[in-house]
């Protein structure tokens, strides 16, 4: 096996890892507003994730260092080109992170629900940009000789990329939902459930015609395999919801995810 070939294996690890851990804190993000429906309820909510959000993005930035460090001419047009969603993936994380440390600094209503607001932007914008970005990704964006992006914002934002926008999202959501029904006892757990229930049928829609789509027009007789791999993954976490197999549905939806 050639060099360049571990290496892209290895990115692709780091970007899986990335996506199935990070994936459930943005999920829970997602939902701290239809979910969170009083202080105490946000509270518990963020608690799920308090331990482990900051060390899950230690993935994204060992994914960007890899690729820096085996592919600078990929890393360099996918910086350059992707730079506008890319920057404001990097802004919302970064206000994400601040708002987990600073909500309870201070003991007053508006300030927590200004961070808690935060929360939700900083969640949902990186959830649907990663999967506009990816989409990108795979259908292939115009470069020229020297491997300049040519493009514009515009380019980017295509149906493709907007439903992989639209997956990843509703993809992140779910996964949320799942975590917290795994988590959490009572109230939340009970309306944990009902959100993945009513999350599972928009993401396996969504996902079905992505998975579809893009395996028509550039798929091959082998890549079948992973399209029905994530389709059996998106159908077991919505019946695993349903049985009250939480542990078991958020392994689906990071089967899923992968």
């Amino acid at each position: 096996m050639e060099l360049t070939t571990v290496w892209f294996i290895l990115i692709a690890v780091l970007w899986v890892g990335y996506f199935f851990l990070e994936g459930f804190d943005f999920g829970v993000g997602m939902l701290l507003h239809p979910l969170g429906r009083t202080e105490v309820d946000r509270r518990v909510m963020v608690n799920t994730i308090g331990p482990t959000w900051d060390g899950n993005e230690v993935w994204l930035l060992t994914a960007g260092g890899a690729t820096f460090a085996a592919f600078p001419n990929w890393y360099a047009t996918l910086f350059s080109g992707f730079y506008l969603p890319l920057f404001l993936i990097l802004v919302a994380l970064i206000a994400r992170g601040v708002a987990f440390e600073y909500r309870g600094k201070v003991d007053d209503d508006g300030w927590r629900k200004r961070w808690d607001l935060a929360i939700a932007i900083g969640s949902w914008l990186p959830a649907v940009l990663w999967g506009v970005a990816f989409a990108n990704i795979v259908a292939g964006v115009p470069i020229d000789k020297a491997g300049d992006f040519t493009g514009t914002l515009f380019t980017l934002l295509n149906p493709f990329g907007l439903l992989g926008g639209i997956v990843t999202a509703s993809l992140f959501a779910l996964h949320g939902a799942n975590f917290l029904a795994l988590k959490t006892e009572g109230e939340i757990h009970d309306a944990a459930r009902a959100a993945a229930r009513r999350i599972a049928p928009v993401t396996i829609v969504a996902g079905a015609v992505f998975l579809l789509w893009n395996q028509i027009e550039r798929g091959t007789g082998w890549t079948w395999a992973t399209v029905l791999v994530a389709a059996v993954a998106l159908l077991a976490s919505a019946a695993m919801e349903r049985a009250d197999r939480d542990g078991w549905a958020f392994v689906a939806t990071g089967v899923a995810i992968t």
